[in-house]
């Protein structure tokens, strides 16, 4: 079976993050010993499903996705994840490339919150080709039959946008979290 890459996006400014009071990049903050981009990117690894990383500094988060899949564009899919979300599990990865595989798009849910990866089979490639600007890709997912994945994953819908939401990924590995 041909698996989905993973795409993680890591080009994003921080300025949410800096503008709370954080004294570096918001990737680069260190959360448990480790940066937040590792922890995501220990995560992706452990997955064993293929990705990459895109920093290449687009400016918009349209124009990362765009990039990442012009990449990797003999992909069966792709699982659009924010690199900053340092606390998500690997299975909710494998769960969301599975469902991929019999639909079009695929939106992890955590309780009654979406998160990430959103998954986008091939058919919706050329769209993801042509993403802009600051918008990502629900534009795409609207146009689709997107499936809703009810996940036990906290980590899907906690993302690192400001020292408070750091403060609270260190509560949560402290072991509150799943």
């Amino acid at each position: 079976m041909n698996f989905p890459t993973v795409i993680v996006l890591a080009s994003g400014r921080g300025t949410r993050f800096s503008a709370s009071g954080g004294g570096t990049h918001k990737l680069q903050t260190l959360l448990a010993g480790k940066s937040v981009l590792q922890h995501t990117l220990d995560c992706v690894i452990a997955s064993g499903l293929p990705w990459y990383l895109e920093q290449s500094g687009e400016p918009g988060m349209g124009d990362s996705i765009a990039a990442a899949v012009r990449a990797t564009a003999q992909s069966p899919g792709w699982l659009i994840l924010p690199a900053d979300l340092p606390l998500i599990q690997s299975r909710t990865l494998r769960s969301v490339a599975r469902a991929l595989g019999e639909h079009e798009v695929v939106v992890p849910v955590y309780q009654e919150w979406r998160g990430h990866p959103v998954g986008f089979s091939a058919v919706c490639g050329a769209e993801l080709q042509k993403l802009r600007g600051d918008q990502g890709a629900a534009s795409v997912a609207r146009r689709h039959e997107a499936v809703e994945l009810r996940v036990n994953d906290l980590g899907c819908v906690t993302d690192i946008d400001t020292l408070d939401d750091l403060r609270l990924a260190e509560r949560l590995l402290g072991g509150a979290a799943d």
